[in-house]
């Protein structure tokens, strides 16, 4: 659920979760979790992002679940949680090749066996995260899951109690089965895209966002006039520009102008002009339908035409996540499940 659900409306998003029977959650912020809390979500939230000592009273007031990546941190929230009446669950993330957050392996027994985790911490769940599970050489991605589960085979039998182990992500869970253990974390799988556009074709998905606008102003403008900041859009022709209300404080790049398009009546318009902050120009000379208040898709589908996060990454120069993570506040969600 971090990042606003991946664009797509957390508290929406758990709720149709939690219908289909999701007991555990994700979020990145402690302040994310505390949203799905305050909006009555009751599933188990773990909070897997780092966490500053101002913070960490919130987490026990809210019932929210936090990942300790490192001995100090381990020691901070004992130190903030020891007049709990019972010990608190906390997942522990290992490094074994992110090069990101988590304890070294060979600290992780001396952690679990610290008096940290005989009294205000209970070990609930170990984790770690794959750094390259959609590459097409799956070794890197199979030598961190046989770190992971040798690391999680020696701790067992040092007597540490592992309820839930935990590392693959959506490529992981398409890809390495035997990564699936006792819980996955579908990230950007849950709505409906690949880690890589090169496993489409073997597990279709279906991406469920839409983003979508209306036309506000057709203007024609003559051969040589020019369109937005910079004038870097001049006709060529006798031109019929659309005006849509979404700019790039909405999420839509401005890396998109002069470049992307959209779709009006099953058309293709494409942006003409610099995408402004709060609006952005197409061309509709050739779209008939393309009148105030006609339908926009700028992801979406039209008739047998459809427009991708994929496709506006690739337009920007960057990934699916960043285009849906992009997708600001002032845009109304509106969710059908």
């Amino acid at each position: 659920m971090k990042a606003n659900a991946y664009g797509h409306g957390a508290v929406a998003v758990s709720r149709a979760l939690a219908q289909a029977g999701v007991t555990l959650l994700g979020v990145a912020t402690l302040a994310e979790g505390i949203q799905l809390r305050e909006a009555g979500i009751d599933a188990g939230v773990i909070v897997m992002g780092p966490l500053v000592q101002g913070e960490m009273p919130d987490l026990a007031a809210h019932r929210l679940t936090p990942v300790i990546y490192s001995e100090d941190f381990a020691l901070d929230l004992a130190r903030v949680l020891r007049d709990q009446t019972v010990p608190y669950p906390v997942h522990v993330e290992v490094e074994t090749g992110m090069g990101r957050l988590g304890v070294d392996q060979d600290r992780l027994l001396n952690l679990l066996q610290a008096p940290a985790f005989k009294g205000p911490l209970r070990l609930e769940g170990l984790m770690s995260h794959f750094a390259d599970a959609d590459s097409d050489d799956p070794s890197y991605t199979q030598s961190q899951l046989a770190q992971f589960t040798g690391l999680l085979e020696r701790i067992r039998r040092a007597g540490v109690t592992v309820p839930l182990a935990h590392v693959a992500n959506t490529a992981g869970i398409l890809r390495f089965p035997a990564s699936h253990l006792d819980a996955v974390r579908p990230g950007i799988g849950l709505y409906g895209y690949h880690h890589s556009t090169n496993q489409e074709a073997d597990v279709p998905l279906r991406p469920v966002l839409s983003l979508l606008t209306q036309i506000v102003q057709v203007r024609t403008i003559r051969p040589g006039e020019t369109v937005s900041y910079n004038r870097t859009f001049r006709a060529s022709r006798a031109t019929r520009v659309g005006v849509l209300p979404i700019g790039y404080a909405d999420g839509y790049n401005r890396l998109l102008s002069n470049k992307g398009t959209v779709l009006i009546g099953g058309k293709r318009a494409p942006v003409v002009g610099r995408v402004c902050m709060d609006m952005t120009m197409v061309d509709v000379t050739d779209v008939p339908e393309a009148q105030v208040g006609a339908d926009v898709a700028l992801i979406g589908e039209q008739g047998a035409e459809r427009i991708s996060a994929v496709d506006l990454a690739r337009w920007q120069g960057t990934i699916p996540y960043e285009v849906l993570c992009a997708i600001g506040p002032r845009v109304r969600r509106l969710h059908i499940y």
